[in-house]
């Protein structure tokens, strides 16, 4: 390097890494840029300064054109402009960075789409002397489309302009109004000269009107752990490690959240369950993993698994789907997308065939318009439906950006043909009740006296309250108490009881899982239409599958739907058993009981968690109330 940086070894691997990527018109100046921040950082060896130097020399350039950095082509050096994906690694004494260096043309959008597709930053060049263009709109649309938390859009050549503060404000204005319709959490403006190095690595001593942060100082100090998701473990299974009978690991890289040793967990597809007996790495066994590392895991159990299952946390799966909404970048120059065709899908570590089933629109990157299309062609994003032969495991993409993205493959060249982001997914649960719950030849009547109307005669809004918990845990006596206070107010309310449903309804379902699920569904629905009739409807069901609980939800607008957790350990049940239920499960009388041999998921994000243990009724209604 020009000036020799020292680091310590633990203290660089320990390094927070930063990867950023930059996009422009032609002539912005992106690849000036790049070689500002490196030449001015000491991140440029020598070797690549003479040859800089004799470059620059033969091009006929007075000084050293910095360009020629990350101009690694030869037709990009004889063109002057960006055409492949350039990345450069350095580092100062503070973090680590990637660079993605992206052409900015319209032709390039794959490109563009690949090179930011993990980035943590987006850095958008403007021309102050052209103000924003079209294709400064257009990369600003694709950082937002790819989810990028932070952009830092960077007004250059303001030498050109004798530094006027007027022509950028203006800039800033423009573009402000035109982002605030985009979904970029932070965006940060900066007026720069690459070309001298105005307020890339050194403040400007021209700019004096400027107070802001440099290039530089806002690469190094952003905050980007907490766009990170730390909740949400998932472990896609890249390999099986078995050196020997006595070892049986799975290996990869946890792509969100943390694990601990002795942590319960549950494997996807099969939805086994087991722990985590050990964490293996390079260094040796670990207590706890975290986001980014890459280990070899250990269970509890002997457990079927194979390389594209994932290992999650025991009641924070992921969305099992056969059906996804996704927005994809088409990336084949040969063939365009076909809905008859055959693809194939991977999402992590996990390869399934997969069908585009309809292109709902395509979408202008230039205007966020939305067209008609019945095929995407090189470089075009469109909103599509697609449905794969098996189950993948899936977030939405704004959650998570490694399980909510994908890639399209060529099954006959092998060749990546489109990547794509997840909007939406149904669950299987969904499809299900989706395909159970319509009769075909059949349209929604909408009613001529609507819940707003009924609302308001009633003089309170409709809701619904879902008490769940185990048998005995109160929940149905704090209904009913509930019930009487609300209907002694004058409220409209009425109760749906989980026995009293089976006595009709839900009279010829049995208890196992899928008629639990069915039975549940049902009610739902029931009190939907409840709802919609303007009252206020209380269930009270043990209801254990917290993703069927998550479909209920999904009936109902937000804010007018309230989970109530009536908490009691078994142990309390087992001893109020009303019903003596639980005496006839231990006896084997009674299958698939809850808390005896089927399992209850208690809620995790419940509005309301009432401890019978700890609370009499009468203080339970009040906390409702």
């Amino acid at each position: 390097m020009s000036e020799t940086q020292v680091f310590d070894k633990e203290q660089y691997m320990n390094m927070e890494l930063l990867r950023f990527t930059t996009a422009g018109s032609v002539d912005d100046g992106k690849s000036t840029l790049i070689g500002r921040l490196l030449y001015d950082s000491k991140a440029i060896f020598q070797d690549q300064m003479e040859n800089l130097e004799e470059v620059s020399k033969l091009r006929g350039e007075e000084g050293v054109n910095l360009a020629l950095l990350t101009d690694g082509l030869r037709a990009e050096r004889e063109q002057g402009i960006t055409i492949d994906v350039a990345y450069r690694y350095f580092s100062t004494p503070k973090r680590k960075f990637i660079i993605a260096d992206t052409p900015g043309h319209e032709q390039y959008t794959r490109n563009m789409v690949t090179g930011a597709s993990t980035a943590d930053l987006a850095i958008i060049l403007i021309d102050a002397r052209n103000g924003v263009l079209t294709q400064s709109r257009r990369h600003g649309i694709i950082a937002s489309l790819l989810g990028i938390p932070h952009v830092i859009v960077a007004v250059n050549k303001m030498d050109a302009v004798d530094y006027s503060k007027e022509i950028y404000d203006s800039i800033v204005k423009e573009y402000t109004e035109f982002s605030s319709k985009l979904d970029i959490q932070d965006i940060t403006f900066i007026p720069i000269s690459a070309l001298v190095g105005d307020n890339v690595v050194e403040p400007s001593s021209i700019m004096t009107w400027y107070d802001g942060p440099t290039v530089m100082h806002q690469l190094e100090n952003v905050t980007i752990s907490a766009d990170k998701n730390q909740v949400d473990f998932r472990f896609p299974v890249q390999y099986v490690i078995r050196p020997h009978q006595d070892f049986r690991g799975f290996s990869g890289r946890i792509s969100s959240g943390s694990v601990t040793a002795g942590e319960p967990v549950t494997i996807l597809p099969s939805r086994k369950r087991t722990r985590i007996k050990e964490i293996v790495s390079y260094n040796g066994n670990l207590e706890e993993a975290y986001i980014g590392d890459s280990v070899v895991l250990t269970l509890e159990d002997e457990i079927d698994i194979s390389r594209g299952d994932m290992i999650v946390r025991d009641h924070n799966v992921p969305v099992l789907t056969q059906k996804l909404d996704a927005t994809i970048c088409w990336m084949d120059d040969e063939k365009s997308l076909n809905k008859t065709t055959p693809y194939i899908l991977q999402q992590t570590t996990r390869r399934v065939k997969a069908f585009v089933k309809n292109l709902n629109y395509q979408l202008d990157v230039n205007s966020l318009h939305r067209k008609d299309s019945e095929t995407l062609e090189l470089n075009e994003i469109g909103r599509v439906e697609i449905e794969t032969a098996h189950p993948v495991f899936i977030d939405p993409y704004k959650n998570n950006r490694e399980t909510g993205s994908f890639i399209l493959i060529d099954p006959a060249s092998n060749q990546t043909i489109a990547a794509g982001m997840i909007r939406h997914s149904k669950s299987a649960i969904e499809e299900e009740a989706e395909k159970s719950s319509k009769s075909s030849n059949v349209a929604w009547e909408e009613l001529s006296v609507s819940r707003e109307m009924r609302e308001a005669k009633n003089s309170h809004k409709a809701h619904c309250y879902w008490f769940t918990g185990l048998s005995g845990s109160g929940k149905s006596t704090i209904a009913k108490e509930f019930q009487n206070r609300l209907f002694n107010e004058g409220k409209q309310v009425y109760m749906l009881d989980g026995d009293n449903v089976r006595h009709g309804l839900c009279g010829d379902l049995g208890f196992s899982d899928s008629d639990r699920d069915e039975n549940i569904r049902r009610v739902g629905h029931a009190a939907q239409l409840l709802f919609d009739a303007g009252n206020i409807v209380l269930c009270s069901f043990i209801s254990p599958n917290e993703e069927m609980r998550g479909y209920v939800r999904s009936l109902f607008p937000e804010g007018q739907f309230t989970e109530v957790f009536v908490k009691a350990d078994l142990e309390t049940c087992m001893q109020r058993d009303p019903k003596g239920l639980y005496k006839k499960a231990k006896e084997g009388k009674i299958l698939n009981f809850t808390g005896i041999d089927s399992e209850y998921e208690e809620p995790e994000n419940a509005e309301i968690v009432i401890d019978t243990a700890k609370m009499t009724i009468l203080e339970s209604v009040a906390t409702l109330i």
